[in-house]
């Protein structure tokens, strides 16, 4: 009995090892992603023209959408998947290579009929083109799939940060050379051929061929769950692109694309580190309540004590940011930044969610989140564009990132027993927090101006000096351990 118990311990204790060191890649993954992204995309709004990126945007639209009708929700599938996943393999290989091959053929034959939709003739030949990626990411190692099912984020960061450094330099190269919307194209080009090439170094699995499509049905059983969250997702992620680019036209798309890009993106990669990280943790521990609980309200914890501050730090101080990185040219974009970065706060909580469901095996609810978000923005969007361009576009995305709270809310709290007491202990004291510190940041903002990198990095180190402050009273005074969590990175070091 003891040696029992001894051994369901340090089984225990090496998968908690194993998710605090693959939250470590993953997390560092993302932040040198987007430190590369970020340096990426100042130069590039420096070179080219809002309208470049519009017409980018449009090219990925329209590869986004064929990709989305048609995902298959086999890399969920496989990894929540308990028992061995080789067989599974090769059918799903096969499948996803099929699939390849038509999207390219879509994208070729409708690139066309999208440049008169959207009134945008030269973006005809970058959708054509941009299909190629399409067929890299058909032909990746399936076996890297691995990396995640089993939390071995150490080659998963090798993998993805190939394609990264492939991307920047192709990028700002071409672009230095071009000055055109060309220079984005051929960065994503490099970045998916590189990452399909780098997955045959780092996996030694080698896929082969597979007529067992019988394998591929089973997996689908689940993946129809997730098929039908990513179209909610994408028609909530991409409809605010088509009714914006055909409203208001392409310049117009390429302002709300970088207006989205830096208020979302706080949201959408911790978004990613949190599920790269917690789907396949949930998955190892759907059938252990308690233990699940513990990893979802610490998910939150990390999650609020992040991503609430970060919005409200890109909020007040959103003008200062696009006059120092971006130039003038790109000011337009303030309020719609201001209201963008809201939506991506309740996002980055949402999304927490979304990862226990698909790790519990229940993606259906998932599915129910996104939709009621979807629906929100559906009914709002037309009509707050028509009376407030780009700000109102922002407004529809963000209610309906609000109306998912309430779904997030009961679903996750059936499934793990949470209480109302448990969530306000997670979420308040960095609320508060955020609070205290964007006031002290306008408060400063009367007295100083903020026109250089030196004194936007100044504001920024007081800022997170205040925020840490604000903190350490709140625990001392209503004895709530918010910092707890922070000691899984100390025990990283």
């Amino acid at each position: 009995m003891g040696r029992g118990a001894k051994t369901t311990s340090d089984s225990d204790k090496n998968l908690s090892q194993r998710v605090v060191k693959g939250g470590f890649w993953v997390f560092s993954l993302r932040i040198t992603q987007q430190l590369f992204n970020f340096i990426r995309l100042v130069i590039l709004a420096r070179i080219l023209s809002p309208n470049d990126f519009g017409l980018m945007g449009i090219a990925l639209l329209t590869m986004a959408t064929l990709d989305t009708f048609s995902q298959t929700g086999f890399q969920q599938a496989l990894i929540q998947k308990k028992e061995d996943i080789k067989p599974y393999l090769d059918s799903a290989w096969t499948v996803l290579i099929l699939r390849g091959f038509l999207l390219f053929a879509i994208l070729f034959f409708i690139a066309p009929y999208a440049a008169i939709f959207f009134n945008a003739p030269k973006a005809k030949s970058i959708i054509q083109v941009i299909g190629f990626a399409v067929l890299f990411q058909a032909f990746t190692n399936i076996g890297v799939i691995y990396f995640q099912k089993e939390l071995e984020f150490n080659k998963q960061f090798i993998y993805q940060f190939s394609g990264t450094l492939a991307d920047f330099i192709v990028a700002i190269s071409a672009a230095l050379i071009l000055r055109s919307v060309w220079a984005l194209v051929f960065g994503l080009l490099a970045g998916n051929a590189v990452m399909c090439f780098a997955s045959y170094l780092i996996h030694p699995y080698r896929p082969r061929l597979s007529s067992d499509l019988g394998k591929a049905k089973e997996l689908f059983r689940f993946g129809k769950w997730v098929l039908g969250t990513g179209i909610m997702t994408f028609l909530f992620n991409q409809g605010d692109d088509v009714v914006l680019g055909k409203v208001l036209g392409v310049t117009m798309l390429g302002f709300y694309q970088m207006a989205y890009r830096i208020g979302q993106l706080p949201a959408t990669e911790f978004a990613k580190v949190i599920s790269q990280v917690t789907l396949p943790t949930y998955s190892k521990l759907q059938d252990d309540r308690n233990r699940l609980k513990e990893g979802f309200f610490k998910t939150i914890n990390i999650t609020s004590f992040i991503m609430i501050p970060l919005a409200g730090g890109i909020f007040v101080l959103a003008p200062e940011f696009i006059k120092i990185f971006l130039t003038q040219k790109w000011m337009p974009i303030t309020s719609t930044l201001r209201i963008l970065v809201v939506a991506g706060m309740f996002r980055a909580l949402a999304t927490t969610g979304g990862a226990l469901f698909q790790g519990k095996g229940v993606p259906r609810l998932d599915f129910k989140m996104n939709s009621i978000r979807l629906l929100t923005m559906a009914v709002t969007i037309y009509p707050l564009s028509l009376f407030f361009n780009m700000n109102g576009v922002a407004l529809a995305v963000t209610l309906g990132n609000v109306s998912s709270i309430p779904v997030w809310l009961i679903e996750t709290s059936k499934i793990t027993k949470g209480s109302s007491k448990d969530f306000l202990k997670t979420i308040l004291p960095p609320s508060f927090a955020s609070i205290v510190t964007c006031v002290i940041i306008l408060l400063l903002k009367l007295k100083i101006t903020v026109s250089n990198l030196l004194s936007f990095i100044s504001v920024i180190t007081l800022a997170i000096v205040t925020y840490f402050a604000s903190i350490y009273f709140i625990e001392k005074v209503f004895n709530i351990k918010t910092l707890d969590n922070l000691k899984i990175i100390n025990s990283l070091i």
